[in-house]
């Protein structure tokens, strides 16, 4: 077995010990995978009580990643999250010392991330992009692997505020988190309700999963594939009766991350046009901006994203 099959079976091993804990949402599963593998920073969007907290607690158990959760209020500060420098006394002398906040971990879960202010969330920029984080005059390295997975309830709801666009295009996905079935409600119910909760097993840690990053990295990209994805961005800029603003240069990266990585995991070493369409919705719906129009017409960015793939399948197969 080469060490590509190797890590393949182990990657297949961690989603099924991930499901173990997580009845239904298989799609949430494969894209929170997907991102990790990408080192990309992900968006949950769904109402509370769909297991949003539980899936990020359980991917870094099977990753064995250092986990903090920070649960994000209007009364939030900056500081809470990045940390601070406090005033320390030692031998009659007085000097700062730098208190870490919870941003420093591998994965890090913002818990209701669209309840905190604007300025509480744009602390976390920094650390999104560049996996630092500066307070004063010094900057601090986060550790690798690092991830920030958010979860937004729904902008509708009351006491949320939303989130700046600059912040919204850090993140590499947004999924979205669906009511699960009368079925898996049946199987959630038996879980939480049972006496005993199912043990989930370490499989990976933070140094093969880096190493798994450069394997994927080093997956090639047919240049058809490589235009039809520059074509998929470009298009969200050409005129449209729904779109206000289209994505950034930032879509066109992460598609390029995401469909190498679920080539990966789907046991290909090279990305076909099905993986470009199925990431092109996690990684456009957050970047493309609706306009009244749509809004008013209950267009969704899934609808227009589904357009522009069925207007460049045309033109591919023309």
């Amino acid at each position: 077995m080469s060490e590509i099959e190797f890590y393949q079976q182990k990657i297949a091993e961690c989603e099924q010990e991930i499901g173990k804990g997580i009845i239904g949402q298989r799609d949430m599963i494969r894209q929170v995978m997907i991102a990790l593998l990408s080192g990309g920073n992900i968006l949950l969007e769904g109402m509370p009580g769909l297991g949003k907290t539980m899936l990020v607690r359980t991917v870094g158990q099977v990753f064995v990643l250092s986990f903090k959760r920070i649960q994000f209020t209007p009364d939030l500060m900056p500081s809470d999250v990045t940390g601070t420098n406090i005033m320390v006394k030692e031998e009659g002398k007085s000097s700062f010392r730098f208190e870490r906040g919870p941003i420093f971990a591998n994965l890090v879960l913002a818990d209701e991330i669209n309840r905190a202010t604007p300025k509480t969330q744009s602390a976390l920029l920094e650390a999104m992009q560049e996996h630092t984080v500066t307070v004063g005059n010094e900057s601090h390295r986060l550790k690798e692997p690092f991830l920030v997975l958010a979860t937004q309830n729904p902008i509708e709801q009351e006491g949320t505020y939303p989130l700046p666009e600059a912040q919204l295009d850090r993140f590499m996905f947004k999924v979205l988190v669906t009511f699960p079935t009368k079925e898996e409600l049946r199987g959630i119910v038996g879980l939480t309700e049972g006496a005993e909760q199912p043990e989930i097993r370490g499989i990976l840690n933070g140094e093969e999963l880096i190493k798994i990053r450069e394997l994927i990295a080093q997956i090639p990209i047919a240049d058809a594939v490589m235009n039809y994805i520059l074509d998929l961005v470009m298009a969200t800029h050409e005129e449209n009766m729904y779109i206000r603003e289209g994505a950034s240069p930032r879509a066109a990266q992460a598609l390029i991350r995401a469909s190498r990585a679920r080539a990966f995991m789907e046991g290909r070493m090279n990305v076909s046009f099905e993986d470009v369409k199925c990431m092109a919705y996690p990684v456009l719906r957050h970047r493309v901006l609706l306009n009244f129009d749509a809004i008013s017409e209950g267009v969704t960015e899934d609808t227009v994203i589904q357009q522009i793939i069925d207007s460049k399948e045309k033109s591919l197969y023309a």
